[in-house]
């Protein structure tokens, strides 16, 4: 009689032990999981072909992975650390066309554990000719890599979605020929041929300033991004022309095609990122397209000449959304936007 009182015992127990356990964990399952954080993560940089120009004439050749994580920062604005998460769009300009473009997405990529092809490259350019000289290199070898320039945008294929016909056609930066003279945009032409560079060295200069966009899809919400990248020619600095008799948006020398502007037109998020070869561009100089400039410190020296040009809800920067110590000749420039 009293064994069978503690077997009926212990047999209730149990089962209040097995209740108690699929209550709290129906409970578990019953609770809202918390919302998945919606955030796209950009960045903007003249690479410069991987090539830094060092300040005795000499240049240093710096690999993609080196690269990546000089730029690529937490939500504190820190390089290399954990936090450090994978890029959406990396807007570039001044890489060699879509081998090293390619090889590019790839390494960042592997950063994050990703298959090959994951991060895929737009480049205004497939293959350009190559133009100049020496590029300020002492060494001839690390020159010749900075001859082909072309501008690209790598995005996150994990993220982001691209239709066929959602990428712009290419759009010619605006320039004044040396040698013209210039008031207020008159003087300025299209930097393309027949106004490209004369005599025979420079003649295919021109194409490492054609600008590109395109339009994506994210993929979570539906929610579409414009993005453009464009790199103005260094006679941009002195005389501002973003095209024909034009010197462009607010006087800076931008200019967007017509192509790139239906892109943009249909898009909510949208992001330019420029090396304007002009300093002190405001940060309302795009507002007309609903953008604000972010970033105000010197990007190149003493200069600020690269820019970040966004509509949306970007998130604060505790380093001014300027990265420190990237390892180029110019700083990267980056925002986090809220969707």
């Amino acid at each position: 009689m009293s064994f069978t009182c503690r077997s009926v015992a212990a047999a209730v127990l149990a089962a209040a032990v097995a209740l108690a356990t699929t209550a709290t964990a129906v409970s578990a399952q019953t609770q809202e999981a918390p919302a998945a954080e919606r955030v796209l993560r950009v960045y903007n940089n003249n690479i410069e072909n991987l090539i830094t120009n060092n300040a005795d004439g000499s240049c240093t050749r710096i690999s993609g992975p080196d690269h990546l994580t000089s730029i690529l920062v937490d939500d504190s604005g820190k390089t290399g650390t954990s936090g450090v998460q994978p890029p959406d769009l990396l807007i570039v300009q001044q890489v060699r066309g879509t081998g090293q473009a390619t090889a590019y997405a790839d390494q960042l990529g592997a950063k994050f554990g990703y298959a090959a092809g994951t991060y895929k490259a737009i480049v205004a350019w497939d293959d350009p000719e190559a133009w100049g000289s020496t590029h300020k290199c002492s060494q001839q070898s690390l020159g010749d890599l900075k001859k082909k320039q072309t501008n690209a945008i790598v995005y996150n294929s994990r993220t982001l979605s691209l239709a066929a016909g959602d990428i712009s056609k290419y759009w010619s930066a605006g320039w004044l020929k040396p040698g013209t003279s210039y008031n207020g945009g008159a003087g300025c032409t299209l930097y393309k041929p027949p106004d490209n560079d004369s005599g025979t060295t420079n003649a295919a200069k021109w194409k490492r300033t054609s600008a590109i966009a395109a339009r994506f899809t994210i993929k979570a919400t539906g929610t579409t991004v414009f993005a453009a990248t464009m790199h103005l020619p260094e006679e941009n600095g002195a005389n501002a022309c973003g095209g024909a008799g034009s010197a462009g948006i607010g006087n800076s020398g931008i200019h967007v095609g017509a192509d790139a502007t239906s892109l943009m037109n249909a898009s909510t998020i949208r992001v330019i990122g420029i090396d304007a070869n002009r300093a002190n561009i405001a940060p309302t100089t795009l507002s007309g397209f609903g953008m604000t400039g972010y970033g105000a410190k010197a990007t190149m020296g003493s200069r600020k000449i690269d820019y970040l040009f966004v509509k949306g809800a970007v998130r604060p920067s505790p380093i001014d959304h300027t990265v420190g110590g990237t390892k180029s000749n110019h700083l990267a420039l980056y925002g986090f936007i809220d969707f």
